[in-house]
């Protein structure tokens, strides 16, 4: 054996050496053909190697899950096993995960959702995103922000940006539509391992660690005891393996699956909700909770080398994925080379463009006057287009003129009948924002930091509005058929990380496993939809690589006069997919590798 594996180690170096003369390839050209066969250990953060898949895709004939925990997908595929539909299966693993996960979502969040529904032959979309307090005037918000030291931005913690949590809400929504199990049956997992306990696995447990750790400092958060108690013993975080219990959130979810939305929104979960916001002076009250509803509402697509790409409009930044693929159909990204410096050149000055106009004009449609035909058009994204240098990085990137007009959890879902779901929820900083209402088992989000200060903005803040959001969910259909559930969480690098998937797989024609392992780039630092001058873009932003991508194209992409570094882990977002494949009558999975992800079918 022993002689054998030598003799294969020498034919290996013969082959390199014969590759070498007949192409004049270095050394390093070597080392990196090299890669592509085998991949080497990185540095510290993933596999390095141009080629490089960390697993095979799954593939399963009658069922599908990939979520960011292994426990929530196998949750998944046991409610698709009873009968359940991929929306069923859905809910249920996003109940698994907030309780499992509470470091990227939980019920104290928003949802947002699309779904390829067989019957209907089409992608439905629904915006389950929460409004501001109607109790609380921009002026009034200004006063409290002006007394906690004159801030001019709202805090990421504490009472003054939580929103109402619209998830509950959505998943009612989408159940009665899409829906075959009852509630009690789709929730009672969760439950369970609410009362029962699950074993906290480890990138979760680094995340949780870090989270209360930071909540517990900030001092814009009025109460932190009831932090402690829910996601706490004894005011230490649970470590990766530790068998967790949070019987306050199964008694939540049980009464949810008993009663229905209205135990959340007009019964005892809203009155908890009520009375624990009057005790800390927060502005949320009972009736912005009895009053929400969110909203179905048509996707928005483009179609990017005859695959039609879907996103939640906006409020939500989907349109940003699609405004970017608008601009990079006129290049030929195959024949750039992947991960190459024109490659990344030319995507990233793609995002800024469509970036800047995400600052300029991404907001709640019912408060303002959304120009969604001219940013979604192929004309707009040509005029764009053309302030493309491809030889030099821009610095400074306006808004495109418009006519006149007065960061989470993943998860995809797919069933033997062909439904498919796409799915993200998000508490957004983390855990949230520290609050956890009394008893209730979860922690009240903090979207609302999302919201401007500078009064004519579109994104300003007023009550009963929603903030602009980063959570997307994708879908992508070919030929009036569906193709893939998709989306990669993580704040502003959504955008960036659905284009870059699209294109593996699109342009390279990567599978959905090795679309999400192919090193990722993620470009930092445009304008933002907020307040202060932070929120625009003067120099040019940061450009950060992970490893994987040669230090060569790192080199040329400073010489085009991008602020390019590597940095590893996880900053690049976390991916989940699910893509059907027709020719064979099967679906085919992929998940993140770099975080507790897992894909699994039947």
């Amino acid at each position: 054996m022993r002689n054998g594996f030598k003799r294969a180690l020498r034919r290996l170096a013969v082959a390199a050496m014969t590759i070498a003369a007949s192409t004049s390839l270095t050394a390093a050209d070597i080392a990196v053909a090299a890669d592509a066969v085998v991949a080497q250990p990185g540095r510290g953060d993933r596999l390095v190697g141009p080629n490089f898949q960390g697993r095979s895709e799954i593939i399963a004939q009658n069922g599908m899950a990939a979520t960011s925990q292994p426990l929530a997908t196998q949750v998944a595929l046991d409610i698709l096993k009873a009968g359940g539909s991929a929306l069923d299966a859905a809910i249920a693993a996003n109940a698994a995960l907030g309780l499992m996960e509470p470091t990227g979502n939980g019920i104290g969040g928003d949802i947002f959702v699309l779904v390829w529904d067989p019957k209907t032959g089409k992608v439905h979309g629904y915006n389950g995103s929460g409004r501001a307090p109607k109790g609380q005037t921009l002026e009034q918000l200004k006063a409290r922000l002006k007394a906690m030291g004159d801030r001019q931005t709202i805090p990421s913690f504490g009472s003054l940006p939580v929103t109402v949590p619209g998830t509950v809400d959505g998943w009612f929504a989408l159940h009665e539509r899409f829906g075959r199990l009852p509630m009690e049956q789709v929730l009672a997992p969760a439950i369970r391992y609410a009362r029962e306990g699950f074993p906290l696995s480890p990138f979760i447990a680094q995340g949780w660690a870090r989270n209360v750790k930071r909540l517990l400092e900030q001092k814009d958060i009025e109460e932190t005891a009831n932090l402690l108690k829910t996601y706490t013993r004894d005011g230490v975080a649970p470590v990766a393996g530790q068998v967790w219990t949070n019987p306050d959130l199964a008694n939540t979810l049980e009464l949810i699956a008993r009663e229905g939305r209205d135990a959340f929104y007009k019964g005892p979960i809203a009155k908890t909700i009520d009375a624990y916001m009057k005790r800390i002076g927060g502005p949320l009250r009972y009736e912005d909770m009895a009053s929400h509803t969110g909203n179905w509402v048509e996707p928005i697509s483009t179609n990017y080398r005859g695959v039609d790409v879907w996103q939640i409009p906006p409020n939500g930044q989907g349109l940003a994925v699609l405004q970017m693929l608008n601009i990079l159909e006129a290049y030929d990204l195959k024949a750039m080379g992947h991960n190459s410096a024109d490659y990344i050149h030319v995507m990233t000055e793609a995002k800024k463009l469509a970036f800047a106009d995400r600052a300029r004009h991404y907001a709640d449609p019912e408060f303002v006057k959304i120009p969604l035909e001219t940013l979604l058009s192929k004309e707009y994204a040509a005029e764009r287009r053309g302030r493309i240098d491809m030889a030099k990085a821009a610095t400074e990137v306006p808004a495109g003129a418009m006519p006149e007009s007065k960061d989470t959890i993943y998860m995809a879902a797919a069933d033997k009948d062909g439904m498919m779901v796409s799915l993200i929820q998000s508490n957004y900083r983390g855990m949230g924002s520290g609050l956890v209402p009394d008893g209730l088992g979860f922690m009240l989000q903090d979207r609302g930091e999302q919201f401007s200060l500078d009064e004519g903005h579109p994104n300003v803040y007023a009550p009963g509005k929603r903030p602009f959001h980063t959570i997307i969910p994708g879908m992508a259909t070919r030929d009036g058929k569906p193709w893939l559930a998709f989306g990669v969480m993580g704040g502003a690098m959504q955008p960036q990380g659905h284009v870059q998937v699209l294109v593996n797989m699109i342009d390279f024609g990567m599978n959905p496993q090795a679309a999400g392992d192919a090193a990722r780039w993620q470009h930092d630092g445009s304008q933002e939809p907020v307040s202060g001058p932070e929120s625009v873009m003067t120099d040019g932003g940061e450009l950060w690589l992970e490893h994987g991508i040669p230090e060569t194209v790192l080199a040329e992409l400073k010489k085009r006069g991008h602020t390019v570094k590597y940095r590893p882990g996880t900053h690049y977002g976390s991916y989940q997919a699910i893509q059907r494949d027709h020719q064979h009558g099967v679906y085919r999975a992929g998940t993140e590798m770099r975080v507790d992800g897992h894909a699994a079918g039947y």
